[in-house]
């Protein structure tokens, strides 16, 4: 009975299951069709903010390949066919990355690294709370770092490295609790390191180089016991390094170079840092001597400890099997004694060593043979600037693949040992300024690579060996200052020198060679000082690209031969205190020269007034009896009129019989002569001028740039005119400036920048890609320089637009931009190996990217401070001759000044007086004794709203718009805003002082100018 009752109850309630059942199933389907819909919808959306795919990667997305699982760089769950992994590194994509992408709510991992993303990094990645693995680095992102990335809570790689991403690193990226790696080198970042990261317990590597961070390593970093690896290189960063961060012993490496710190390095560091494989301090201010704990350093490979104030001894490393780089260049380390040079021997047991520098120390001490048994893969040896003394060992020859040695500036006596011709992979070989002896072995010629000699100033003797023919890459060659005899031999005038021939100061004798013409593309010859004879040879003339040529000091005769004509480039000629005689060429008149000196030679005739012989001060030609005429400041004696005679008619008409058959030879032979060029410039025109390492071609840039178009034009200076280009082979957007060499100082300018790229690298310097020295279709000779394109153009046309109303930079904007330039300064001045002075800072060449962070450009008129008091360098020119652009260029130059990082402070100075007051040195309202200096002196403090840029006040007044930041709200407040003014208008008033003295260095400029900032907030 009672089972007959249940029965029907359970049969109602099985259908009823079954019923819920295919319900629940049925919404289920349609809740996976949905969700699946998101992430097809989702992809596409990504797809259609992609400009560019050139490899087709994205092809395959589309509804008539399949399902969305199947498409190229997706991967999807199994079971829900849900996108959980999207890999698309390393495509060469370019557009933004599109907001939707946040909508794919299964994806944990995003790889879009090694592309070319732009705009910003969509706020929507915060809803991927399942993402581990965000991989963003090298590409073009900007903006900030979304705040909201910190809501990825299972998040355990974000890499947004090499960006151009800006303001601070969020701070609620310490919620993140699985981070390991956090990767946000290279870009543009502000703001100290969040202290609260101390607290992220499961961070393995935090790298934050090449950006603008500031503040002090946080003592929190020493709880991170599992931390292996922390880069901090090039930044701001002030202070010590905190002494718990030396108990981590889990640290393979660590790199905190070119920043700001100071201190001593702790004693026990080698033995609790026992895991590190790379340490670097370099670029700092610390001091006190190495550790010696630093001996059981076994599994270090990298130690790079130079531009610092070490001193002492330097310890043994007879663990260090894996060493393969050390650099401790420019400390104090050392003692000038014997045993200096003892931890060499250590060394040898580095099997893996590749470069040592231990150059600009004060090292004492012979080199030890054990120098011999150094590792086989030794490239580089730097041991210049030190008191080495003592001889070269043979035992040097057993480092075969030695590829530079520096030894110059030492106590090095002895001979050159022969057994150095056996380095066959020698690219340069310097050392000069030592006491070495005997003759140059003629060995050197089996280094058939090398592309740097010099021996100057030593005291060898004998002959030039002729067998340096085999040195057919040489670039450079420097044997001046020596005991050299003998004549020179016509072999050594190699084709490929195009830097410099130096080898005046010897005792050589005999003609200068015709094959001296050989050195098409040299720039400095040098043959002064010596007991060189016979006449000029007019094969010289053949030296196009010359630009210092030093004779003097000779016995040369004969007359200044006429083939010096086609030296348009030169702008330094001695060739006094020989024997030359006959007139002084007019054409000198015309060249572009900045000093010339014909004293003590028997010239006569009259001396032309044109062009150089205007300036007394670059000019010399006393000594010459027979001169006359010049100007007045000259003192030569006038030139005596000759009288006129009668002429009978018949010696007239013979005259004129003999002009005219010549004037008709001469037509005939121009003709031949034009015909004959012509061809030779089609046969020069497949050739390259291979003066710098270059990259592209003449014709790259034709396509890249649609030949030139007036579409592609950008703007036009003294001395080129800049287009915007497209490289074929990388689509990369470039600036391509093309020199206007009917210019002469625009080769000039092309020489110094190539030089001054060579050595520097700054976030806040223009970047140059590549440059070209070749010809064009037309034979004509082609110089370009192609930069990274900056998207914002130059800070002069945001300052003076053509229409006021359609740019305009507020209060913000303004001050970061002159920060930016203060730290490329500062970088310039102060960082640099030799410091760098630009001597033609001005808006036009401050350069703004799509982030408005600022670039400073054009180095055509730089100098390096170390070598500019040799004058009339390749690079350099003497101070007195320095241009710039007026009413940036500092005083003390127009006035004969030397060159001095002052200039540069100044030329700041009325730059930042321009931003801040809207207007230009060179303003007509400037006349009469009021200068932009003295017309904001004279308005401070009481007169402020008379001298601000109208558009700031305006912005003042104004109420804040949408699309202000909030950072400009919070400086409306008047009472900081004028202090804000005043404090800019105050460092702008001191950086232009007139006199250099008066002025501040730029590392205190800059310092003044975040404080400034910080007035703000």
């Amino acid at each position: 009975m009672i089972m007959s009752t249940i029965h029907p109850l359970l049969i109602y309630v099985t259908f009823a299951l079954t019923i819920s059942i295919l319900v629940f199933d049925h919404r289920d389907a349609r809740a996976l069709h949905y969700d699946n819909e998101t992430d097809r919808l989702a992809l596409l959306s990504f797809k259609s903010s992609i400009i560019h795919d050139p490899f087709g990667v994205l092809s395959s997305w589309n509804d008539s390949t399949g399902h969305f699982c199947k498409w190229r760089g997706v991967t999807c769950s199994r079971r829900h066919q849900r996108v959980t992994r999207l890999n698309l590194e390393s495509q060469s994509l370019t557009g933004s990355i599109s907001p939707s992408i946040g909508n794919l709510s299964f994806l944990k991992e995003l790889y879009l690294d090694n592309n070319s993303f732009i705009n910003g990094i969509p706020q929507q990645l915060g809803h991927l709370r399942r993402l581990e693995y965000l991989w963003l680095n090298n590409n073009s992102l900007g903006g900030m770092i979304p705040v909201n990335i910190s809501a990825c809570s299972n998040l355990v790689e974000l890499d947004v490295s090499f960006n151009n991403l800006r303001g601070e690193i969020p701070v609620q990226l310490d919620s993140l609790s699985k981070l390991q790696l956090l990767y946000v080198d290279d870009n543009n970042l502000t703001g100290e390191i969040p202290v609260s990261f101390g607290n992220i317990s499961s961070l393995v590597e935090f790298f934050a180089g090449f950006n603008s961070l500031n503040g002090m390593i946080p003592d929190s970093f020493g709880q991170l016991r599992i931390l292996e690896a922390i880069s901090l290189s090039d930044n701001e960063i002030y202070g010590t390094i905190p002494s718990t961060i030396f108990n981590l012993s889990a640290i393979t490496g660590f790199e905190v170079s070119g920043n700001r710190l100071h201190g001593n390095l702790p004693s026990e560091m080698g033995i609790s840092l026992s895991n590190l494989t790379f340490f670097s301090i370099a670029d700092n201010h610390f001091t006190g001597s190495l550790p010696s704990s630093l001996s059981n350093m076994s599994n270090l490979e990298y130690l790079m400890v130079d531009g610092n104030n070490l001193s002492g001894k330097f310890p043994n490393l007879p663990k260090s099997h894996r060493l393969s780089w050390l650099s401790a260049t420019g400390n104090q380390l050392g003692s000038g004694e014997a045993d200096d040079l003892s931890f060499i021997l250590s060394l040898t047991n580095a099997t893996e060593l590749k470069s040592l520098a231990i150059n600009n120390n004060n090292f004492g001490g012979v080199l030890p043979e054990s120098l011999g048994n150094l590792s086989s893969k030794l490239v580089l040896l730097y041991l210049d600037n030190n008191q080495i003394s003592g001889r070269i060992p043979d035992e040097i020859g057993n480092l075969f693949n030695l590829q530079d040695i520096q030894l110059w500036n030492n106590k090095l006596m002895g001979n050159i040992p022969p057994i150095i011709g056996k380095l066959q992979n020698m690219t340069a070989l310097d050392l000069s300024m030592n006491r070495l002896t005997g003759e140059i072995p003629s060995s050197i010629g089996n280094l058939s690579t090398l592309i740097y000699l010099s021996l100057r100033e030593n005291k060898l003797h004998g002959s030039i060996p002729s067998i340096l023919e085999n040195c057919q890459k040489l670039l450079e060659l420097d044997l001046s200052k020596n005991n050299l005899s003998g004549m020179i031999p016509q072999q050594i005038f190699l084709p490929s020198l195009s830097v410099v021939l130096n080898i005046s100061w010897n005792h050589l004798v005999g003609p200068l060679p015709v094959q001296v013409g050989n050195l098409r593309n040299i720039g400095q010859v040098d043959v002064s000082n010596n007991m060189l004879s016979g006449e000029i040879p007019n094969a010289i003339g053949s030296c196009e690209r010359l630009e210092v040529l030093n004779m003097e000091g000779n016995f040369f005769g004969g007359v200044i031969p006429k083939s010096l004509n086609s030296l348009r480039g030169i702008q330094f000629l001695d060739l006094s205190n020989n024997n030359l005689s006959g007139e002084i060429p007019d054409y000198f008149g015309g060249f572009k020269l900045q000093y010339l000196n014909l004293s003590h030679n028997d010239f006569s005739g009259k001396l032309t007034e044109a062009g150089i012989f205007k300036n007394a001060s670059a000019i010399a030609v006393s000594g010459n009896s027979k001169l006359c005429g010049g100007i007045p400041e000259l003192h030569l004696p006038t030139c005596k009129s000759k009288r006129s005679r009668r002429t009978s008619p018949s010696i007239i008409k013979l005259i004129i019989g003999i002009i005219s058959g010549f004037l008709g030879l001469c037509i005939v032979s121009v003709s031949l002569f034009l015909c004959w060029l012509k061809k030779a410039k089609r046969e020069h025109s497949s050739q390259s001028l291979e003066i710098f390492p270059l990259n592209v071609s003449y014709q790259s840039l034709l396509r890249a740039t649609n030949g030139f178009s007036v579409d592609n034009f950008i703007g036009a200076g003294s001395f080129g005119t800049v287009y915007r280009g497209i490289l074929a082979d990388n689509r990369t957007l470039v600036a391509v400036k093309v020199l206007n060499l009917s210019n002469h100082r625009a080769s000039k300018s092309f020489i110094a920048e190539c030089n001054t790229w060579r050595s520097i690298r700054h976030r806040n310097l223009v970047k140059v890609l590549s440059a070209c020295s070749g010809v064009d279709y037309k034979g004509n000779d082609f110089k370009a320089l192609v930069y990274e394109f900056m998207a914002n153009g130059s800070l002069q046309e945001w300052l003076h637009p053509s229409e006021p109303e359609s740019r305009r930079l507020n209060l913000l904007q303004r001050l970061n931009i002159a920060i930016d330039v203060a730290n490329a300064l500062d970088y310039l001045h102060n960082q640099c190996q030799s410091p760098v002075v630009h001597c033609d800072l001005k808006p036009g060449n401050i350069l703004l990217d799509n982030e408005f962070v600022s670039h400073v450009g054009d180095f055509g008129l730089s100098r390096f401070l170390s070598i500019a008091t040799q004058n009339f360098s390749t690079t350099e020119t003497s101070s007195e001759l320095i241009k710039g652009s007026i009413g940036y260029v500092a005083p003390e130059y127009g006035m004969g000044g030397e060159v001095s990082t002052f200039g540069d402070v100044y030329s700041f100075g009325i730059l930042l007086l321009e931003m801040f007051t809207g207007k230009m040195p060179t303003d007509d309202m400037f006349k009469e004794g009021l200068d932009l200096h003295k017309y904001v002196k004279n308005a401070l403090p009481d007169r402020l709203d008379e001298i601000v840029d109208p558009p700031l006040l305006q912005e003042f007044q104004e109420k804040p718009t949408s699309t202000e930041t909030i950072d400009i709200q919070n400086c409306r407040g008047t009472q900081n805003f004028q202090k804000c003014l005043i404090s800019v208008f105050t460092i702008g008033i001191i950086c232009s002082a007139e006199s250099a003295t008066e002025r501040i260095n730029i590392a205190d400029v800059l310092a003044k100018l975040h404080s400034t900032k910080n007035i703000l907030f």
